[in-house]
């Protein structure tokens, strides 16, 4: 992202412009600004933003509300929009919030048929004169930027997936949809094109929905399917593992995932490609081993990897029927929106550390990549099977303390003892953080998938806002 520098207006309003180059013309860059869901996908996660009201458009009169926290005091932002010109921009102003004057132009400039740019100019002024922009220009200004520097990535690496995997408009039915993982692809596939059908646990499912385990006609809306990712299942976290736990985990896994696929098994026109779930817990503990998906799988009496690989053989009406089943074994997957990271945050604020001796692997993912391994997935025919999810860069546990604190500006001093987290946790502190996993990923490396995010530190500042000082940056 390149940016220019700043330039008063002479009405007293400060000017801000950030251009990202993208690999695609401009028409498709601007649908992909124009569909549902575009303003929640470029909201940076660690901003206090939720869209209360969208007329969802962007065309002139078109209206949003947002409602956000400034020192912990709610206050809603009221846009308007005011220029709508398909493909080269549209524009925003502020009815109300916390400018004095806000106004946004986004413009899409074409630089040959198969590459534009984004230009992004937003002209703003705070409250109270000069008072205002002595006491929170700075501020203002870091939050600006920090926002489009996030907004441009996620711009560009989605309409990357688009250049890079040139399909036709799909069809794509997802279950888990208000999960992690599944929320962030819903949005995501509507905004690169593709139709999304929610798979639910309902009797009857809207005309966007399916009700796989509802009421036996709803499999008939599979009929015109293309691709199913099947994300649902019991979190792992929260509740202590009592046997009664566990079989929940094992059931909402296991029996739904063998109904799902017997009832694919059995369309007419069957989707080509069924994408379920799975987890790098079917290894096992393994220590310093080096896993691929060519490892052998963890012991029967071990829970995650008993309960993964019964959940892998659940899908096998699927493939037996002829569809291309590929099983994704997600490692620790990274977003402060939920999982692993958001629950690390705390702790880490406090100058949290490592867990237990700090010496386990810990093989995670950024959810960006997560969200791309899948269209990958469902885009590359020769993709089958078990498939790691995971970054190239697997860490210990200890360094993963070290470089979160980093980034948080705060040492990681204080570590939990495993005696501790046995107690508070029982069972599921083993299994899922005392447990060593160094997983790579093979095929997803093999089939040409290229990741958004494989050093861990850029990850961590990509998604909590805080990017590199000019001093900090890493010489090539």
């Amino acid at each position: 992202m390149d940016c220019e520098p700043e330039s008063p207006s002479c009405c007293g309003s400060d000017l801000y412009i950030a251009r990202q180059e993208l690999a695609v013309d401009q028409t498709t860059a601007f649908a992909y600004h124009q569909r549902p869901g575009c303003l929640s996908r470029l909201t940076p996660p660690w901003e206090n933003v939720t869209v209360e009201h969208s007329d969802q458009s962007i065309e002139v009169g078109s209206r949003v509300t947002l409602k956000t926290r400034i020192a912990g005091i709610p206050l809603r932002w009221k846009a308007r929009h005011v220029w709508y010109d398909p493909p080269n921009g549209f524009a925003d102003v502020q009815d109300s919030g916390p400018f004095a004057h806000w106004h946004h132009q986004h413009r899409f400039e074409s630089l040959d048929h198969d590459r534009s740019c984004l230009v992004d100019s937003i002209e703003y002024r705070l409250p109270a004169g000069w008072i205002g922009r002595t006491l929170g220009g700075g501020k203002a200004r870091r939050t600006i930027e920090a926002m489009f520097a996030y907004r441009h990535r996620i711009t560009r690496d989605d309409l990357q997936l688009i250049a890079d995997y040139p399909m036709q408009s799909k069809t794509i039915a997802v279950s888990g949809a208000t999960g992690l993982v599944g929320d962030a692809l819903c949005s995501m596939l509507t905004l690169l094109g593709h139709k999304v059908m929610k798979i639910t646990r309902d009797e009857t499912g809207d005309a966007d929905e399916i009700a796989a385990w509802g009421k036996p006609e709803e499999m008939k809306k599979f009929e015109g399917v293309d691709a199913v990712v099947h994300l649902a299942g019991k979190p792992l976290v929260g509740k202590r593992w009592t046997p009664e736990i566990k079989e929940q985990i094992r059931e909402s896994r296991v029996e739904k995932t063998r109904a799902l696929c017997e009832g694919l098994a059995k369309l007419e026109n069957k989707p080509s490609v069924f994408i379920c779930a799975s987890a790098t817990g079917i290894y096992g503990d393994r220590g310093e081993e080096v896993l691929d998906e060519d490892s052998a799988t963890g012991d029967s009496d071990d829970f995650l990897a008993s309960v993964a690989k019964q959940w892998e053989d659940a899908c096998s009406p699927a493939k037996e029927a002829g569809i291309r089943t590929v099983h994704t074994r997600f490692g620790i997957i990274l977003s402060p929106d939920g999982g692993a990271l958001e629950q690390m945050l705390l702790p880490a604020k406090v100058m949290g550390g490592k867990l237990g001796d700090g010496k386990q692997w810990w093989s995670w993912i950024a959810l960006e990549d997560a969200l791309g391994a899948i269209v990958h997935c469902i885009a590359t025919p020769q993709v089958h099977g078990p498939v790691n999810f995971v970054s190239p860069e697997p860490i210990r546990n200890r360094d993963f303390a070290r470089t979160l604190g980093r980034v948080l500006h705060r040492p990681a001093l204080v570590p939990a003892p495993k005696f501790a987290l046995r107690l508070a946790l029982g069972e599921m502190a083993d299994d899922l953080l005392l447990a060593s996993f160094r997983v790579l990923p093979k095929q997803l490396q093999q089939s040409g998938y290229q990741f958004r995010f494989a050093d861990l530190e850029d990850c961590l500042r990509f998604y909590l806002g805080k990017h590199r000082k000019p001093s900090q940056e890493v010489p090539a």
